[in-house]
């Protein structure tokens, strides 16, 4: 079995891939083979609307999504992770959903379990629209929903690293994992 993690955040090493970690873990322990993506580190653009890939079956921008799209046909889960920016999700995880429309008739996500994490600074900062929208991303893909301990994982977060000291999150993000895994097997 293999779970994709996207890290959302345009900044290395901030709250929501920290989290993102924590919600993997339990796949390494359970010998999933676990691979992580962080957009921090990749070059993905807009979608340009040009629609070559509604008539060649292809996108025309190359760049690091080819290898985000071969990611999708592998997995068989995928977890979500970003930070709240402007009530939304950042413009690079923006991006690869916009992207997806390119391999939309392979139906790639199809079947396949969602976890989603969403950080933000303060308690309206937006995080469970940021979980509406990656849900949203996923149930137009056809993919299935896991909840975390309630809904998806939200947590409050500032300065990079801070997220570590609240363990109760932290935990949280590991139950979205292990939900992920149970349901796998049913």
């Amino acid at each position: 079995m293999r779970v994709l993690g996207i890290s959302g955040t345009p900044r290395q090493g901030g709250n929501s891939e920290i989290l993102l970690g924590s919600a993997l873990s339990p796949f390494s322990e359970q010998g999933w083979e676990v691979k992580k993506i962080l957009l921090s580190q990749k070059n993905i653009t807009r979608c340009v609307g040009c629609e070559t890939c509604v008539q060649d079956k292809t996108c025309a921008i190359n760049d690091d999504m080819g290898e985000i799209y071969e990611e999708f046909e592998k997995s068989d889960a995928i977890i979500i992770s970003a930070p709240t920016y402007f009530r939304n999700v950042p413009a690079q995880l923006k991006a690869v959903f916009d992207r997806t429309h390119a391999v939309e008739y392979k139906k790639p996500l199809a079947g396949k379990l969602g976890g989603a994490i969403a950080v933000g600074r303060g308690t309206g900062g937006g995080q469970t629209i940021v979980l509406s929208v990656i849900y949203n991303y996923y149930l137009s893909c056809g993919a299935l929903c896991v909840p975390g301990e309630l809904n998806g994982v939200t947590a409050l977060a500032d300065k990079p690293g801070d997220i570590r000291s609240d363990l109760r999150k932290m935990e949280q993000a590991k139950i979205l994992g292990e939900n992920i895994i149970k349901y796998s097997r049913r």
